[in-house]
């Protein structure tokens, strides 16, 4: 999916509303970490970055705005769906860095409940990637090891992070690249080994 509320969004807000991008998205960076490990809510987050003084418009049309922002890319999501279902031994966990509303609204509105397992998020573990913990977390919770997983991102940065606690771990390009890749690692069911996909 696109990501649910970043800066290419933010710009997009500005020109929508009628407001001082830069204005409002240095006050982005000082809060937003906050609001991601769920320490405000988005109303919080909303007054701090926007609502500080009356503007022309409602907090309600905003968030509406926000929300409408998360869209779901082609063909990835749809085929992960099937390939769970050809691998019902994989579990497939989700780590993501989101402020619950937004996580909430994401998890229900693309139902991801289809192919993720589990989701550790940053809202409700209070930790974000690239914290090292929260790979960890994840780790303990689903009781596997490192070698046992594999993790993809499409920030190279977080890879990395991943990798620094041992994680297998790979820069999702695009559909067709991790779609293959998925195909070679399970080219077809295998009851005898169970893996853990994160």
């Amino acid at each position: 999916m696109t990501n649910g509320w970043g800066h290419e969004s933010r710009q997009k807000a500005a020109e929508e509303f009628g407001f001082d991008y830069i204005e409002m998205n240095n006050l982005h960076d000082f809060i937003f970490n906050i609001y991601e490990i769920g320490n405000i809510t988005l109303d919080e987050y909303l007054d701090t970055v926007l609502f500080y003084q009356p503007r022309g418009f409602t907090k309600e049309d905003f968030t509406a705005f926000m929300f409408s922002e998360s869209k779901q890319l082609p063909y990835m999501l749809d085929w992960l769906i099937g390939w769970k279902k050809q691998n019902t031994d994989v579990k497939i966990i989700s780590i993501n860095n989101e402020g619950r509303e937004l996580n909430d609204y994401r998890i229900k509105k693309f139902g991801l409940h289809r192919c993720f397992d589990a989701f550790f998020s940053s809202c409700e573990v209070k930790m974000r990637k690239p914290d090292p913990g929260i790979f960890r977390l994840a780790l303990g919770i689903a009781q596997v090891s490192t070698q046992e997983c594999l993790y993809f991102d499409d920030r190279p940065m977080l890879v990395e992070a991943a990798q620094r606690v041992g994680l297998p771990a790979l820069v999702h390009q695009d559909f067709e690249s991790t779609k293959n890749f998925l195909k070679k690692y399970r080219p077809s069911y295998d009851s005898e080994s169970t893996k853990s996909v994160l």
